[in-house]
């Protein structure tokens, strides 16, 4: 499972203070107490933001603190109440109480919503505290503090963009070029044997995250291999890229393996977008793309070693992730039809 941790330290916003206050108007020389209350202290809420793809924001700001709210008016007028803060996390985000370790909430959906503190409720004005046999009361409440709580969050991390291929087909390097993730690299079979992650960075603060994910056998959704592991890995990324050697002795074979693997295993694989990604274009003088994939649109040549292609290549893959992204707030927006 793809792990990114954080603990942050979370206060709702307090209440308001109390109003005292008398009437004061021409003819009325003793106007009762008309001291407003005060407004209620602002919630903390997270809330799954699909430009969020990792945790990696909370390890510069790890305090969060609601709106206060205003002080209680003459006049019976209530203090405006704080406005709620709303802490954007991607999803997949699992809340957990850090001192209790108790599970509160695991956010899934597109714009989905936890109320992590509650605000504070707004303290009495005097006018609250008028009885019959005490009709000016100097009574009044302060504003309740909010809640504060520390909490733990953990991402069950979805990639946007999984690397699928045979072992040693530079996936490898391919995530070392364009993350800031190292992982293992060697000339032999399984040289990754766990998911490495990768935050992509490109202008204008795009980003995503990509997996190189363990390499693949043929007999895969029987278990062989890594087998049933890795097409648990695929199952949470959003966007596929097939990679394949372009030194391999039948390279439309191995799509065809790769491919099958995906549809026998189902879960809807075989549906997500993708690309077919050519590799190691360096080891050529002259490009000759193979005949199986001549005539696709879905192809692209790169070298994971030299960096041919690849600035492209991630600037299409950002393309398909937003696309996608778009499309599960739709679905996440789409009203509930009547029970039957």
């Amino acid at each position: 499972m793809f792990l990114d941790q954080a603990i942050i330290e979370v206060a709702a916003g307090p209440g308001g203070d109390g109003c005292m206050s008398f009437r004061r108007e021409k003819y009325v020389p003793r106007g009762g107490p008309d001291g407003g209350d005060g407004g209620r202290g602002g919630d903390v809420w997270l809330v799954v933001d699909a430009r969020q793809a990792t945790l990696r924001d909370f390890r510069y700001k790890r305090s969060f603190r609601g709106h206060a709210g205003l002080r209680g008016q003459g006049s019976d007028k209530t203090g405006r109440s704080g406005e709620d803060l709303l802490i954007p996390v991607p999803a997949g985000t699992v809340v957990y109480d850090a001192e209790s370790g108790e599970l509160l909430r695991d956010l899934k959906d597109a714009n989905e919503r936890f109320l992590v503190s509650r605000g504070g409720r707004g303290g009495r004005g005097n006018a609250r505290f008028k009885t019959s046999t005490n009709r000016a009361p100097r009574r009044v409440e302060e504003g309740a503090p909010g809640e504060s709580r520390r909490v733990r969050l953990e991402l069950k991390l979805i990639a946007d963009v999984g690397l699928v291929g045979f072992p040693n087909v530079g996936k490898s390097t391919l995530l070392a070029r364009v993350s800031d993730a190292r992982p293992k690299i060697a000339d032999y079979p399984f040289t990754t044997l766990s998911p490495n992650l990768g935050v992509v960075g490109l202008s204008d603060y795009r980003q995503f995250v990509i997996a190189d994910i363990p390499g693949i056998l043929e007999g895969a959704h029987e278990g062989k291999g890594l087998g049933l592991e890795f097409l648990r890995h695929v199952e949470r990324t959003r966007i596929l890229l097939f990679v394949i050697d372009l030194t391999s002795e039948n390279p439309g074979h191995d799509l065809d393996a790769l491919r099958e693997e995906l549809r026998l295993h189902g879960k809807g694989l075989m549906g997500r977008p993708h690309r077919i990604v050519l590799n190691k274009a360096d080891l050529f003088s002259k490009i000759e793309v193979p005949a199986a994939f001549r005539d696709r649109s879905d192809v692209r040549v790169i070298s994971a070693v030299r960096g041919d292609g690849v600035d492209e290549l991630l600037d299409e893959c950002f393309q398909l992730v937003a696309e996608a992204k778009r499309g599960e707030e739709e679905t996440a927006e789409e009203p509930e039809g009547r029970p039957s």
